[in-house]
């Protein structure tokens, strides 16, 4: 009886061993879901804390596990880069301006925590940067003229598989055939690669408005058309389309104001152009979210400057919001300065290196 009592006192003892105290629950299972600003305070709450954050195999999992739109750099042609944050007191960069890089750059595009941009020196270098970190790259000189404003596109997707960084940036340039090439940088071969693939036709296509989504890069297009390249297979075609490009629920999009509504296409068919006439098959999906009035200044947004997943940003004047698609929220992010028209780019507060 002794014994048996003695054994249950034991196994009690021994069972209590595999429950975890909370600080370990949340080192454990909580910190890598939280945005560098916000990881970057909580180095201080302790040694242990401290040397997990700053451990290559923390960052490689904070940068698969956090994706979320934490605000977006503006930038006009004549003005040094400024952050807008979605959330003051979790998301933020040290260094807004990017003064850190070897040169004054306009930004051109993002992906997952990284940043495209480009100096003003010599043969206007592409820098990759994490803003969050001030860790930076130089690419080397492409192969061929992507012009002044080049409409180049950062792709990077965090694998949990895959410890290293690996990116590609894809530029549409015009072609001396009266059309668009593509040309394409790897950071698994640290090297430029001009595309076989040419589109010809007479189309004109807007730098900076381009997205990547599904393994498919899109580019707006004036008169209501939309340029898209396969990357796997280095095909492109054309989308009719207008309004800002964007991503939803993992699906390209467009997203317009149309009066007192904001009017979101979303492409449930990526190749619906290339399908035999006349079928049933719809290449779009209609989604319309009206917009309360008395949430803006003075009548209702002008248009929308980017779309991520459920937040969209809309501009009315100098004045910026955020609309969640989801929670039918609007936010008054701030107003922007009078030096010109701003250009937006998303950001996700990663702490991924490079």
């Amino acid at each position: 009886m002794d014994k048996g009592k003695n054994a249950t006192v034991f196994m009690k003892s021994s069972n209590n061993k595999i429950y975890m105290e909370l600080k370990d629950i949340i080192r454990e299972h909580a910190l890598q879901f939280l945005p560098a600003k916000s990881l970057l305070r909580c180095r201080g709450v302790c040694r242990d804390w401290k040397y997990l954050i700053a451990t290559p195999f923390f960052v490689h999992n904070q940068s698969y596990s956090f994706r979320n739109l934490s605000g977006f750099f503006s930038q006009s042609s004549t003005s040094e880069p400024s952050f807008i944050s979605l959330n003051p007191i979790a998301y933020g960069v040290p260094d807004p301006s990017l003064s850190f890089l070897p040169e004054p750059v306009d930004i051109r595009s993002s992906s997952n925590g990284l940043l495209c941009c480009q100096g003003h020196s010599g043969y206007n270098p592409y820098y990759i940067c994490n803003p969050a970190t001030k860790h930076w790259h130089k690419l080397p000189k492409p192969n061929n003229d992507h012009g002044s404003d080049p409409a180049v596109v950062l792709i990077f997707e965090p694998s949990i598989l895959n410890f290293a960084a690996e990116y590609k940036l894809v530029c549409a340039f015009p072609s001396e055939l009266d059309g668009y090439e593509f040309e394409i940088y790897s950071s698994c071969e640290k090297s430029w690669k001009t595309s076989g693939e040419i589109f010809l036709g007479n189309l004109k296509i807007l730098p900076r408005s381009g997205v990547y989504t599904n393994g498919i890069v899109y580019w707006a297009g004036r008169n209501n058309r939309i340029l898209a390249f396969d990357l796997s297979a280095e095909r492109s075609q054309i989308h009719n389309g207008h309004g800002t490009l964007g991503v939803m629920d993992g699906k390209f999009c467009t997203a317009s104001i149309l009066r007192q509504n904001l009017s979101v296409q979303l492409l449930s068919n990526a190749y619906a152009n290339t399908m035999q006439m006349y079928s049933n098959i719809k290449a779009w999906e209609s989604h319309l979210f009206t917009l309360d009035r008395s949430v803006f200044a003075e009548g209702y947004p002008e248009e929308v400057s980017l779309l991520v997943n459920d937040t969209v940003i809309l501009r009315k004047g100098k004045a910026l919001y955020s609309y969640n698609l989801k929670t039918k929220e609007t936010k008054h992010l701030g107003n922007e300065s009078d030096d010109g028209k701003r250009r937006v780019v998303p950001y996700v507060n990663s702490l991924v290196d490079i």
